[in-house]
C-alpha cells in the first residue's frame, strides 16, 4: 500500500468496522480499514432484526456495506491481520502479520468476538443454524418448535423469560438445578418449562440442523432448536496489549461516547457491548465514526 499514515485506522472490517469507515468516509478523514475476512457469523444463514437487511445472509450485508463504503476514496482497504499496536509520539503504530507498519492519530477497534465451543459432538456445526444464542436474531424463525435452553441458572432463567413467548415447548437442560432459586423454580413450573439436569455429550443434527440431545448418561430426547450460553474471547489481543480495561464479562470497556480507558482508542460492536447484533454493531461504529470526525475537527480547527 502506497499510503501508511492516516487520520484513523480502523481493526476488524465487519459491520461495526464498516460503519465506522463509512461515517468517516463522508467527512473526508483518511481512513485506513485493516479485515482479515473471517467474522464470527459466517455460518449464519440469516441475519434478523436489522431494518432494510432482515432475512439476508451475513455475506451479503457486508459485501452491499463494503462496496458502498468504497465509493468514498479517503477509505481506504487492508486485506490481511492486524498483529500488534503500540503508541509512537501522540499516534498509533500498527505491525501487520506481513509486518508491514500503518500510523494513525486514532485507533478504533471493531474485532468483534471468537466463540469457545463446548467438547459436544456436533455442537459446532449447528451452532448459528439450530443452536443459537439469540432469541431477538433468531426466535422468530424456531417459533412454536421443540426448543432446548442450554445453560445455568440466572441466563438460562432470562432466556427462558424471553423465549416461552415464542414456543410452548421449553426444556431447560442444566448441569446444576441448584442454581435456580426457590422462586425461579416456580416460575419455571407455572409456565411448564421443564429442567433436565443432565449433561449434553453431543448433538445429533443433519447438516446442522439439530434432530436431537444425546446426554452423558446414553440417554437422549428429540428436539427441534436450541438456545445455548457460550464463553467467548476477543479476536485481537491487541486492546490488552495497549492496557485497556475490561468489564466484568470481558467486554472492553468503553464509555457512552465508545472511548476506551486509553486515550485516541475507541471500540465499538461486539468487543464492547453485550448486545450481539448487526443492528447493535452498525449503530455503534457510526456512532463512533462521528465522535472520532469531531475530536479530529476540534483538534485541527
Amino acid at each position: 500500500m502506497a499510503h501508511t499514515e492516516f487520520e484513523v485506522i480502523i481493526i476488524g472490517g465487519s459491520y461495526a468496522g464498516l460503519s465506522t469507515a463509512l461515517t468517516l468516509g463522508r467527512s473526508r478523514r483518511k481512513t485506513l480499514l485493516i479485515d482479515a475476512g473471517q467474522p464470527c457469523n459466517q455460518q449464519t444463514p440469516h441475519s434478523h432484526n436489522f431494518l432494510t437487511q432482515d432475512g439476508m445472509t451475513p455475506k451479503d450485508i457486508a459485501d452491499v456495506a463494503k462496496s458502498q463504503v468504497a465509493k468514498y476514496p479517503s477509505v481506504h482497504f487492508y486485506n490481511g491481520f492486524a498483529n500488534s499496536a503500540k503508541r509512537s509520539q501522540e499516534k498509533f503504530e500498527i505491525t501487520t502479520s506481513n509486518g508491514e507498519i500503518f500510523i494513525a492519530k486514532k485507533l478504533v477497534l471493531a474485532t468483534g468476538i471468537k466463540d469457545l465451543m463446548p467438547t459436544i459432538t456436533g455442537f459446532n456445526e449447528c451452532w448459528g443454524i439450530s443452536v443459537v444464542h439469540c432469541p431477538y436474531c433468531h426466535g422468530y424463525e424456531i417459533r412454536n418448535k421443540n426448543t432446548a435452553i442450554i445453560a445455568n441458572g440466572e441466563h438460562a432463567f432470562h432466556l427462558a423469560a424471553l423465549v416461552i413467548n415464542l414456543t410452548s415447548k421449553v426444556t431447560i437442560i442444566t448441569a446444576n438445578k441448584d442454581q435456580f432459586n426457590e422462586h425461579q423454580l416456580k416460575i419455571l413450573k407455572q409456565n411448564n418449562i421443564r429442567i433436565i439436569e443432565k449433561d449434553v455429550s453431543a448433538i445429533r443434527h443433519q447438516n446442522g440442523q439439530l434432530k436431537s440431545l444425546i446426554f452423558k448418561d446414553a440417554t437422549s430426547e428429540d428436539f427441534d432448536c436450541a438456545y445455548a450460553s457460550i464463553p467467548f474471547e476477543l479476536h485481537s489481543n491487541i486492546a490488552a496489549s495497549l492496557g485497556c480495561e475490561f468489564t466484568e464479562h470481558g467486554h472492553i470497556k468503553v464509555n457512552p461516547m465508545q472511548k476506551t480507558t486509553v486515550e485516541g482508542v475507541f471500540a465499538c460492536g461486539d468487543n464492547s457491548s453485550p448486545m450481539r447484533s448487526v443492528a447493535n454493531a452498525v449503530q455503534g461504529g457510526n456512532f463512533t465514526g462521528a465522535v472520532i470526525n469531531n475530536e479530529l475537527s476540534k483538534e485541527s480547527f
